[in-house]
């Protein structure tokens, strides 16, 4: 997010928990059977726990999960659990209150391991997945004290290499700590054993510590692409599909949804999408850059 905000969408121009509805059932009859909520920040909409009862009471749909920076998750997630979230990502950059007030300008850290701690009493929720993006000379002293929570307690510790989807456009290469760096500094303290992916379209890799006791992921879309394997879809708060996450282009789903369409029109114009999805973001060739919406505009 830039530090002066961002323009809040037009409440009219936002998916109602309705529309949100038709669409996820239209998806799950084409066999998208896993739905993950995000944002910007999903537990800022009042009709959340609404949203996540339809999603997973919906036919075909197996899971319902959620990204969320935590700040509000300690007050909802017994709600939410209730209505059918079954797992939960939850993002902490650092353990260290100062830089981690330096990178989410928010002084809230102990709100969100507070929101962390009501995740483990959860049995229905898991695994319960920390994302951490670190950046080149800001989180080095950030990857052992987070590796060592998934030593600690039951959670599954993920480091995602910086991507291109800042809303200043400040991203350089420079800023990337490589995934086989980040598992190279966690491997000189605790040996790790490679698991692999959780499923062939999982975007993280897995490691266990070789003592058995937790696993951490790498995420490393810049290094290491995955984008062969990447089955993903992503709808906005707006309405729009987008088939990539670097997609420079949108399919518009609202505009038909609210002109009428059917359920088969409404499907029709999702096959379109997905048989253009493309083969690849192609972050490595040279010249590339990104002019598409920030993540905090399509979905953390």
């Amino acid at each position: 997010m830039p530090a002066q905000g961002l323009r809040w969408l037009p409440r009219d121009e936002v998916l109602t928990r309705e529309e949100i509805a038709r669409l996820v059932r239209v998806m799950a009859a084409w066999g998208v059977s896993d739905v993950r909520v995000t944002g910007g920040e999903p537990l800022l909409r009042p009709d959340l726990v609404d949203i996540v009862s339809d999603i997973a009471t919906t036919p075909g749909i197996r899971e319902v999960s959620m990204t969320t920076n935590g700040v509000l998750l300690a007050e909802q997630l017994d709600l939410l659990v209730d209505a059918g979230l079954r797992r939960i990502n939850v993002s902490v950059d650092s353990l260290d209150p100062d830089r981690f007030e330096a990178i989410t300008r928010r002084r809230d850290l102990d709100r969100v391991l507070e929101g962390l701690a009501a995740c483990a009493r959860h049995a229905d929720l898991g695994p319960i997945k920390v994302n951490a993006v670190l950046q080149r000379g800001l989180g080095e002293r950030d990857v052992l004290p987070l590796a060592e929570m998934a030593r600690t307690g039951p959670f599954v510790v993920r480091f995602i290499e910086a991507m291109p989807l800042d809303a200043e456009r400040a991203w350089t290469p420079g800023q990337v700590i490589p995934g086989d760096e980040l598992r190279r500094m966690i491997d000189a303290r605790w040996p790790l054993v490679a698991v692999g992916r959780e499923r062939p379209s999982a975007p993280a890799t897995s490691w266990r510590f070789a003592d058995g006791r937790g696993e951490v992921q790498f995420v490393s879309s810049v290094t290491e692409p995955f984008c062969s394997q990447c089955d993903r879809i992503r709808l906005t708060a707006d309405g729009q599909l987008r088939t990539c996450l670097f997609a420079r282009s949108e399919t518009d789903l609202r505009t038909p949804l609210r002109a009428g369409a059917d359920d088969d029109g409404l499907a029709a114009v999702l096959a379109d999408a997905v048989a253009h999805k493309p083969a690849g973001h192609g972050i490595g060739r040279p010249g590339w850059s990104y002019e598409g919406r920030p993540m905090s505009r399509i979905g953390g």
